[in-house]
Order: structure tokens, then C-alpha cells, then sequence
């Protein structure tokens, strides 16, 4: 007999594409399940073993012709709504990415763009808070069952592990030591001074500029400078060369900028925020 291929209605349950016809499951018992033509007027079943596999008796015999190109549009539904309930692509994403393969054949059958996004927003559930504006309970943990918010109420949200702070504990970024500072901001000056002498006179208006800004200029007595306009604990980095820490931010930029675009909405409410940070946090741990 003829290969069976297996299909999904809206709401889950088996259905059947057969040489064009289309069966949805009319009865179930232990051993089989009886399929009847998805047109309401045809009288047409076909018995088969259960789970579905091979037919146990030969369909009987429509009153209508096949429609052969309804199956694309029911593999495009049952495409959209995996793919709604199972991943966090944008609705227009889903949409454009499943008909790259429609067949051009089935066009006509091709439900609208407004009902195929509708479908997609039914599978997915929507989150809201409590009534006392608080999370709900399955936001409070990790996806390995650890306690996800260290502290809630209406104005502050902490969401963290236990074990995320014990890893943070471990791997602080700390200063020198306050001896070796001093020396650190001699090495500066004297190696401003050094470069400073090896240039012309046209480029003094840089390099009292330069001076001024982030070295400091010299007191008028004695051999000290001035405090320059940026401290030079804000953008001196050798700590940092010394700990082999990343010089820029760049690290901690690109990873706002991929977690932006998972949320994929500007200005998102607080649940569906955490849910994002949720699912961030299992994919790091």
C-alpha cells in the first residue's frame, strides 16, 4: 500500500495525507485509530495501526477529487508553530523564513499574513506579574531549579545565583597596591617628558592641551604637577596590562549589543526581560 505521511492540525492531533486526500482522526481505540476524510461531506475512512503506521484496511472511496495542495499549507502551520512554541524568533522572522520554501504550486492556498502571525501569538503563552506587581514563580528559578532572584519588591529586582556570586567572588578585579601607585604615576609624567622634548615647536598647543588634560601641568615652584582634568586612575591601564585583563570594554559592549538583539523590542516589560536574562543565564552556566 501507499506511504502514509504523517501530519499535525492546530491543536495537536494526528492527521493523514494520503495520494492527496487529507484525514483527521474520527475514533481511537487500543489497537487503531479510524481516519475520516477532512471534507465533512465525504463519506471516505481508512482504518491503521496505532501508533499510525501502515493502513489495516484500504481507504474507502471519496466524492471528491484530491487536493493535493492543501498539504503545503498544513506543513507550513505545523512549521510555524514548532517553531513559535520552541524558539524566540521574532514573529516576521518565522513567517519569512518558513515560506523560502512554499511551493509556488500551493500560492493560492496560502492563508493570510495576519492569520498566519495570529496563529503564532496563540502558541505563546504570555507572562504577566502578580497582582502585587511581583514575578511569577517560574521566573524565580534557573532552568536547573536554583533560586533565580536574590531580592524583589515594587522598586528593586536583584536577579542572580548563588552560584554566579560565588564565581564573581573568586574573580575580582582589584587595584594595586597603593605603594606601587605613586611610582606608576612618576613613570607617566617622566615618560611625557621624554616623548614631550623629541618634538618641534609647532606642536606645543597639542602637547600643552595633552598636558593639561591628562598629565597635569607643572606648579609654578617646586617639581610638582597640577591635577590634570582626567585623573589618571581613570585611563591609565597598566593595572590592567599587569593582570592581563582586556584594555577596553569591548568584551562587555558586545555582549549588551547580541543580548539587545535576543530581546529583539525596545522598551520590554519586566517579564519578559527576566525570561531573557533567564535564558542567558542557562546558556553561560
Amino acid at each position: 500500500m501507499s506511504q502514509i505521511e504523517k501530519l499535525l492540525s492546530l491543536k495537536g492531533k494526528p492527521m493523514i495525507h494520503h495520494e492527496g486526500y487529507i484525514y483527521t482522526v474520527e475514533c481511537t481505540t487500543s489497537t487503531k485509530l479510524i481516519f475520516r476524510c477532512q471534507n465533512r461531506d465525504c463519506k471516505a475512512r481508512y482504518h491503521t495501526n496505532s501508533p499510525v503506521g501502515v493502513f489495516l484496511s484500504q481507504p474507502t472511496a471519496h466524492c471528491h477529487a484530491p487536493q493535493p495542495d492543501r498539504v503545503p499549507v498544513i506543513q507550513l502551520k505545523n512549521e510555524i508553530t514548532a517553531r513559535a512554541v520552541t524558539t524566540d524568533e521574532s514573529i516576521r522572522s518565522i513567517i519569512h523564513s518558513a515560506l523560502r520554501t512554499y511551493p509556488l504550486s500551493a500560492a493560492g492556498e496560502l492563508p493570510k499574513n495576519e492569520a498566519l502571525m495570529l496563529m503564532i501569538r496563540r502558541q505563546r503563552t504570555v507572562e504577566t506579574v502578580y497582582a502585587d506587581g511581583r514575578l511569577p514563580e517560574k521566573l524565580k528559578k534557573t532552568y536547573r531549579d536554583e533560586d533565580f532572584i536574590l531580592c524583589e519588591d515594587k522598586n528593586l529586582i536583584i536577579i542572580t545565583t548563588q552560584t554566579n556570586l560565588s564565581i564573581l567572588k573568586q574573580n575580582k578585579y582589584c587595584d594595586m597596591a597603593a605603594s606601587s601607585r605613586k611610582r606608576i604615576v612618576d613613570e607617566v609624567t617622566t615618560g611625557f617628558d621624554l616623548i614631550a622634548n623629541q618634538f618641534d615647536d609647532d606642536v606645543d598647543d597639542l602637547l600643552d592641551y595633552f598636558e593639561k588634560t591628562w598629565i597635569g601641568e607643572p606648579k609654578r615652584r617646586g617639581t610638582c604637577r597640577k591635577k590634570p582634568q582626567y585623573d589618571h586612575n581613570l585611563w591609565n591601564i597598566h593595572d590592567r596590562v599587569i593582570a592581563a585583563i582586556p584594555r577596553p570594554n569591548n568584551s562587555v559592549e558586545g555582549w549588551h549589543n547580541a543580548f539587545a538583539s535576543r530581546v529583539t523590542m525596545n522598551h520590554t516589560d519586566i517579564v519578559k526581560l527576566a525570561a531573557k536574562i533567564r535564558l542567558e543565564q542557562s546558556k553561560f552556566e
